[in-house]
């Protein structure tokens, strides 16, 4: 029986795929969700992230094999997550995130106009909170209770992270992908190309919070097609 690990985006806080991993271990799903905040607050931040992450699943007591999903900006980090594990890793799930991009910073990856719009917003040397990038509050659409715990945990991360290369690793094993907004429409008909088990869930990018059930049902599906 395979071990499913979540990590959050570095961008908020556990309790973003907390209702999920509660969904996946009510259905006798073994799930570990790594807290990751802490990690994220000065750089080098791949570096600070791979580590703890790693100490966090050793002491944690899991055996392999595991899955590795990751939601949004820890998609991309995947490869690089498994790379610092010495148990068996079974496969990769991108949660509606980007997919590796190794050697590239995410300044490189993503539209100019949101780099000059998030740059504009640094103020000593750290961004703002996630939910403060946008015209429009994206937890807006997260319960009264869960948006304030996932605000108050949401980190201003340095500017330096989105400017540091990606971990530079290989992975060959399986993979899979789980869509939850169209905004990473691209990236899951990339994943079908590549010959990948691919589920959409017709929500948003916060679903994991909001709709746990569909979400997780999802996910199993990837998981089983590993």
């Amino acid at each position: 029986m395979v071990t499913v690990v979540l990590m959050h985006s570095p961008f908020l806080g556990p309790s973003s795929m907390r209702p999920l991993a509660d969904e996946l271990a009510s259905d006798g799903v073994a799930v570990l969700l790594v807290d990751l905040q802490m990690t994220v607050n000065e750089a080098p931040v791949h570096q600070r992230l791979m580590g703890a992450f790693a100490d966090a699943v050793d002491d944690s007591g899991v055996s392999g094999p595991l899955v590795l999903v990751g939601h949004s900006g820890a998609g991309p980090l995947l490869p690089g997550f498994a790379d610092a594990l010495e148990m068996d890793v079974a496969g990769l799930v991108f949660l509606d995130s980007d997919l590796p991009t190794p050697g590239r910073s995410w300044r490189d990856t993503v539209d100019p106009g949101l780099v000059s719009q998030v740059k504009a917003s640094v103020r000593d040397g750290r961004l703002p909170r996630w939910d403060r990038w946008f015209d429009s509050d994206p937890l807006r659409l997260v319960p009264a209770g869960l948006r304030e715990e996932m605000r108050d945990e949401a980190p201003e991360v340095p500017w330096e992270f989105l400017k540091e290369q990606r971990p530079v690793v290989e992975w060959s094993g399986p993979c899979g992908y789980v869509l939850l907004s169209s905004f990473y429409e691209d990236a899951a008909a990339k994943a079908e190309k590549l010959g990948w088990a691919v589920e959409r869930v017709e929500s948003h990018h916060l679903a994991a919070a909001t709709s746990p059930s569909a979400v997780a049902a999802a996910l199993k599906a990837v998981v089983s097609r590993l």
